[in-house]
Formats: C-alpha cells, structure tokens, sequence
C-alpha cells in the first residue's frame, strides 16, 4: 500500500501512524489528535498498547483507526530478578522464589500434621504412636528448613530495600559507571525493557510505510526515531513528530528501581535530535525542552482543550447530579481525572468533616475495579464518617466531558509539587474552564498564576487542608464571581481543540511542503498562559 493512499483508494494529504505507550482509552489527548488529523485529510493510523486479553484490537475514532499491539516484556526484569549478590549472598535471587520457598515449607508442615491428626482419628493406640515417631526425622528437617528459609526470605527483603535506595553506593556506582562509559546510550544498560517496546511496533510501524510519525511521549520518541531511520534508509521521506507531554527530567523516579529515571533521561537525550518537529503542551515547557535539549526551534505549543461533540456522537450526556444521586440545591465539588498520590485528591475527603453537606465526586478510570486509589479514598471516607458524600464514577467519552462536569459546583486540582505540575494547564483546568466552573487550585505556578490573572478560580496551599477549605468555602459562596471571568473576549476560544488542531496540522504541513487546511489559528491560541498572566512584578 502506498503512503497518502488508503484501501478504498480516497486520496489523502499523506499517511501519519501515531504512536501511543497505553491502551488509548482515558488518553483525550492522542483520541483528539487522531480524530482531528483524519477530519483534516491525512490518513491516520494509531497503534497502541493491548493490556487485556478481551480488549479489542482494533476500532475507528472517526477517520483514524486505532490498532493495538501486544508487548511482552522478558527484557523489563531486573538483573536482581535472575541473579545472586554479594551485597547479601544468602538472599533469594528474586523476591518471587522466597515467596515460593516459604510457602513450600508451609505447605509440607501442614502435609505433616495433616498426617498425625489423621492417625489419631482413625484410632490412635500403638500404630498412631509408631506414624508419630516415623515423623519425628520429617519433622525436625521441615522446622530447620523452615528457619532457614525465613532466614533467606528476611536477607532477601533487606537486599531488596538497599537496592532500591538510590544513596546506597553499590546502586550509585553502576548508574555512574554505564553514565560514563556509554553517555546518553546507557539506558541500554539501565533499562532495556525499553526494547521490549522496539521490537512490539517495529513490524506494524514498518508496514504501514508512514509519511509522518508522531510519536507521543519520551517512550515512543525513540521508536519513532529507529522507525524513521529505516524508512529513510529504503528510500522513503518519512518525518518524524515528538509530541513531549511532560518534561522526562521532571517525573518521579520508580521507587523500586533507582535505575529507572536516569535510563529515561539518557533514552530522551538520546533521541531528541532526530525529531523534525516538536510540539508540547506549554510555553514554559517548549521553553524547557529547547534549551534543554538545544533544540534548533522553539516546539509549538498544542494545548489539553477540549473538543467539540463530533458529527457522530450519540447518546445523552450522563448527568453528573443523577449519578451521585443529589439535587441541584446540593452543593457539589467534582475532580476529573487520575487519583494517585501525588494528584492530591485525599484532601477532597479529608475536608469534608469541615464542609457540611458539600459532595465530591472522583471521576476517574476504573473507580470500582481494581485501583488501589480509589479504594483509598472510599476507605478514609468511611473512617471520616462522609462515605455517603463521596462518589466514585467512571470516564465519559472526551466530547460528553465538559457538559458533563458542567452540573458541579466547582472544579478541584488539589496536586502536590512536582516539576511537571508546575509547567502546563493540564487537561482538567482548561475542560473546568469550558464548563465554566469556578476552579479550586493549589498553588502550583502556571495554573495558580491563570486562575489568579482570569480571577476563575481560588488558589489554595498545596497538601494544607485548612486553606483548602477556605478556598472552598469562598468559590460556593459567591459562584457567579468566578463564571463571569469566562465572558472575557477570547479567553474561551483559545482554549479549544480546534484551535489546536489548526497548530498541529500546520506542524504536519509544513513537514510535507504542502498547503494548510482550515483559517490560521489565531496566534495566541497556543500560548494562553503568555496572553492572561502578567510577569511578575
């Protein structure tokens, strides 16, 4: 099949594979960019990752087809995982085989005793007593065993614990050494499970015989790198796309592996030269990435908007207030999206005791399955004595969200400190502002500086419970202060997908020398927080 041609042989303005490191599910962001590429006439393909075995392989957003790949993953064990160290030599080699072991034990101990309750029952006397003493060998070897086996599993955990602390020197002195013998390719070293996503895409990659990659995120950057080299080397003119969601640097390390960050870091550098265009999510973080990476251009800066229903939308949008069973008179905070840890989400309950008769609801992937976090929260609820004005409820479609979210109060963003909260307005702040709630948001810098420019919203002291509910207290006690920030001329209207849809397919037309569809996007609409923030005086 030949780029910027599809099977019914309709002509395109060229082929883009979109590249994606999850289930596309619960990603708005590469739906919207898909679907809006394939409205604008390019083919679009969007491969992604199969996490379940009944999940479906295949399926259209709009134009754009969607495939997902199956990637095992051998090469993501550690080599602690398979191997002895000396740092505690009696220790499993794998946390695994103590819990096999110890479990092993177990299982014979209670064989044994099954064997002498059972002699018992059946009579006792001098046969009984024999079956006893025929044990007593069995017995005292499965009790040392024991001891020694609880002995290794205890040696195991504490190998584990200091191999995962990154100031230990013996996990300091490998990262060094592969950092300084290789440079940038040490994630070879560090992480090579990164392969294991190689070699997943390659093949369907290849095959699709791409005009443009548009690779999502530090992991797919690579791929779409190796991927754009090969289809070079055969002749074709393929360009390449790094869209940079956040800043790799900034990203909390995997507690268990101190490796890990470091691998990605050295991954991203390694990479970041062959993209022939960059497109992220903020102009603070366009700005980063460039001198970071000493880009040759300024990426251009795509936002998290919301986008308007598509022609085939179906359905009724759910009703917010219905599902968390409230009326309108009920006051009702909502928080749109993940609920781990460091999204702060905790403080929405632990408030609650000070807020009489406000609801939350946590709109989230998963939220009665299996999320460790969700049940987090339903748990402190009970033991808050609020449980009745918590509610957990599943995603809606990326076009039902803002009405949707649009039947609360106001909306929460209650994240903690980390560099990349600090960067961007994320995709919750800018689909609160077109359900135009008042917005409740910690004092994280770019959107703490917006809602205090816009006056949209309260801002709060990140992880402080007490300023939290002064900041909610204040939004429900004068609601239409805030709403009437949304009437400002344009404000709105930068802050939609199909804005940024105009700046992306600009990116895609510039790599193929060919005309734009569509008016040019005005030109603040890539960079709102420029046009409503002030510089600090």
């Amino acid at each position: 099949m030949q780029a910027g041609s599809t099977t019914d042989a309709r002509p395109t303005r060229g082929r883009v594979v979109m590249l994606v490191d999850n289930g596309v599910h619960g990603d708005s962001r590469v739906q919207k960019a898909a679907r809006s590429a394939a409205d604008a006439g390019w083919e679009v393909f969007l491969l992604g990752i199969r996490h379940a075995r009944s999940e479906a392989d295949t399926w259209q957003i709009g134009g754009a087809e969607v495939r997902l790949l199956r990637v095992v993953k051998p090469l993501h064990r550690l080599p602690r995982d398979y191997s002895r160290s000396l740092r505690r030599p009696l220790a499993y080699g794998s946390t695994t085989k103590a819990a096999y072991r110890v479990q092993e034990i177990k299982a014979w101990q209670a064989d044994l005793y099954e064997r002498r309750v059972r002699a018992r029952a059946l009579g006792g006397g001098l046969p009984a007593a024999v079956g006893e003493a025929a044990q007593l060998p069995s017995r005292a070897a499965a009790t040392a065993l024991a001891r020694w086996v609880r002995l290794r599993s205890r040696e195991t955990r504490r190998l584990r614990k200091v191999q995962a602390d990154p100031e230990a020197l013996l996990t300091r002195l490998p990262v060094r050494f592969w950092q300084s013998l290789l440079g940038n390719r040490a994630w070879r070293r560090l992480d090579p499970g990164l392969w294991d996503f190689e070699l997943a895409f390659r093949q369907a990659i290849d095959e699709l015989k791409p005009d443009i990659i548009h690779a999502n995120d530090f992991r797919m950057l690579g791929i779409g790198a190796r991927a754009t080299l090969r289809a070079r080397a055969v002749g074709r003119d393929t360009k390449l796309v790094w869209d940079a969601h956040e800043f790799v640097g900034g990203i909390t390390g995997r507690a268990d592996n101190p490796r890990w960050l470091p691998a990605q870091i050295a991954y991203t550098a390694e990479y970041a030269a062959y993209p022939d265009a960059v497109v992220t999510v903020s102009d603070t973080l366009a700005d980063l990435l460039q001198e970071t990476h000493a880009l040759p251009e300024r990426p251009a800066v795509v936002l998290n908007a919301p986008m308007a229903p598509p022609a085939e939308a179906d359905g009724e949008v759910p009703d917010l207030r219905a599902l968390c069973g409230v009326d309108d008179r009920t006051p009702l905070l909502v928080y749109a999206g993940a609920v781990n840890p460091s999204r702060g989400c905790q403080i929405m309950v632990e408030a609650l005791p000070e807020l009489p008769d406000v609801h939350v609801a946590f709109v989230t992937m998963n939220p009665h399955g299996d999320n460790q976090f969700s049940e987090g929260l339903r748990e402190r609820a009970v033991e808050l004595g609020v449980a009745e004005r918590v509610h957990l409820l599943p995603y809606v479609r990326h076009w039902q969200v803002v009405p949707f979210l649009a039947a609360a109060d106001a909306g929460v963003i209650p994240i903690h400190h980390k560099p990349n909260h600090e960067l961007a307005l994320i995709t919750k702040f800018l689909e609160y502002s077109h359900a135009r709630l008042p917005i409740v948001v910690s004092d994280v810098k770019t959107m703490a500086q917006t809602a205090r420019a816009t006056g949209q919203g309260e801002v709060f002291t990140a992880e402080d419970p007490t300023d939290y509910a002064r900041a909610v207290r204040a939004v429900l006690a004068d609601p239409e202060r805030y709403r009437a920030a949304y009437d400002k001329p344009g404000l709105l209207a930068a802050w939609t997908w199909e804005a940024q849809a105009r700046i992306l397919d600009e990116v895609y037309s510039s790599l193929r020398g060919a005309p734009r569809t569509g008016a040019a996007c005005p030109p603040s609409a890539g960079r709102p927080e420029r046009e409503f923030v002030p510089t600090p005086r």
